[in-house]
């Protein structure tokens, strides 16, 4: 598929319109990026997602795609919520993804990386004995069912009133951490039992808490703003909403593939199961899948209770008069409904993260002068960043721009080729990295090698004008699966 894209300008590329397409494709990359393994496959994924009804403008690929379930993670697709000459718009759990919301979350902090190295063993272990993590790992407290329905409700609404979050924090998370579309009765009893146990824990795969270092600042005023700067030491946390998501997502799978039969959908892959948005299957779909969400940020809200919790224990005093603020966090696997060009849109970002620009009424007040921060992370070996959202992301790609790396090798390929005891051995003696891991296979899944190279996924979302360079983070210490 590599061999049909039309270079269109400096690292953006157009795969024609062809057979049953309604719309081209576009991807953001590099030649580089292009040559990885794979990338035919997820190309032709971006050829797929482009068949579906309603679908505006094109099928968008950012620079860390790789292929995944139906969508590529990478991807973004916009869908009318009406009817248009390209047929009534479309959701599909294809383009959230199992895990939904996985996200991600920075925490500042008025320490330095000389406060961070005498103690640095120290706080990763404390956090990893506050923050449960590996494999159905458990969280902390278990909710009531009442409790539950307010979690799903309400998302981090139902943390900051119940003492896990700070006021000040709601400000700052996409959404203010609550979909107002949720309802948790299309929730169903099983994905709430997996649920129940698990707020407030990492999980594994993928996700992480990392304690990082501020290392190069690339845009000083936007830097400010966000409350970071040089040599700073800050907290990324990487999780989603955990069983709960992944049932959510199970369960209407089948709903929806039946409507898309029902509908008449000609569908390229059964992946790519959609129903029309204004079928039951899709409201349905969009209400439980809106709950999950809710869910993901009250988790991530629990685990940012944690890591205060650590930091207190380790350096003393409190959140507070630590500077533990939230800079902000952000989903990179949801559906929304969202204004666009004065239309509204079902926008899919499927391993791609919201990144609104400057003005934009839905990022708060004190960013509104540099775009919404957006928080990418990297691999545990080497480097992180802090973008801002753009103009040019709302003209081009809805808002949306990278989410991470992206793999370069699948796991049991990273598995086979990574030695889990010499990987955490290396990283400490080579990069000064201290990693805590619940499971020996993670490390080696998520050994640096597997991933692309994040600062070059990077440089093509800035040269293309998807988002801004503000600062780069290095990894002092990490907590896995």
């Amino acid at each position: 598929m590599t061999d049909k894209l039309v270079l269109k300008s400096d690292n953006i590329y157009e795969l024609p319109r062809e057979g049953k397409m309604r719309v081209p494709g576009r991807i953001y990359s590099s030649e580089s990026l292009l040559s990885h393994p794979g990338m035919d496959s997820a190309i032709n994924q971006v050829s797929n997602v482009a068949e579906l009804p309603g679908i505006k403008t094109a099928s968008l690929a950012m620079p860390d795609i790789h292929w995944g379930y139906g969508f590529p993670i990478g991807g973004v697709a916009a869908f009318s919520t009406n009817h248009s000459e390209s047929g009534t718009g479309v959701i599909s759990p294809g383009g959230v993804g199992f895990d939904i919301n996985c996200g991600v979350r920075l925490l500042r902090t008025d320490l330095v990386e000389r406060d961070i190295r005498p103690k640095q063993k120290e706080i990763i272990d404390e956090l990893y004995k506050q923050v449960p993590a590996g494999l159905g790992s458990k969280g902390k407290i278990t909710l009531s069912d009442r409790e539950l329905d307010s979690v799903l409700s309400i998302g981090s609404k139902w943390a900051q009133e119940n003492g896990y979050l700070w006021e000040s924090d709601l400000e700052v998370l996409e959404e203010n951490g609550c979909i107002d579309s949720a309802v948790p009765e299309h929730v169903s009893h099983y994905a709430r039992t997996r649920g129940r146990k698990q707020v407030g824990s990492l999980g594994s795969g993928n996700h992480f808490l990392e304690v990082q270092k501020v290392d190069e600042v690339f845009d000083e005023e936007a830097a400010k703003a966000f409350g970071l700067f040089e040599d700073q030491a800050v907290v990324m946390m990487h999780t989603g909403s955990r069983g709960c998501g992944h049932q959510v997502c199970q369960d209407h799978l089948e709903c929806i593939l039946k409507a898309s039969k029902r509908e008449g959908l000609d569908l390229p892959d059964k992946q790519l199961a959609s129903a029309p948005l204004d079928t039951k299957e899709a409201q349905e779909y969009l209400g439980a899948m809106s709950a999950a969400a809710n869910f993901a940020w009250t988790n991530r809200s629990l685990i940012s209770y944690a890591t205060r919790k650590a930091f207190s224990h380790v350096f003393g005093g409190d959140g507070k008069s630590l500077g533990m603020d939230t800079v902000y966090d952000v989903s990179h696997n949801i559906a929304k409904i969202e204004k666009h060009g004065g239309e509204e849109l079902c926008v899919h970002r499927k391993g791609a993260t919201r990144a609104f620009g400057p003005e934009s009424s839905d990022i708060p007040q004190k960013y509104r002068s540099f775009g919404q921060p957006v928080i990418v992370p990297g691999d545990m070996g080497t480097s992180s960043y802090v973008l801002s959202g753009t103009a040019g992301a709302m003209e081009q790609t809805f808002g949306s721009t990278c989410h991470g790396a992206g793999r370069a090798l699948g796991r049991k390929a990273a598995l086979k080729k990574y030695n889990s005891t010499n990987l955490i051995k290396q990283l400490w003696k080579k990069n000064r990295v201290y990693v805590r891991a619940r499971s020996p296979r993670v490390a080696s899944e998520e050994a640096p090698g597997a991933y692309k190279d994040v600062s070059e996924v990077v440089d093509v979302c800035h040269s293309t004008g998807i988002a801004n360079k503000v600062v780069r983070l290095k990894p002092l210490g990490v907590v896995k699966g």
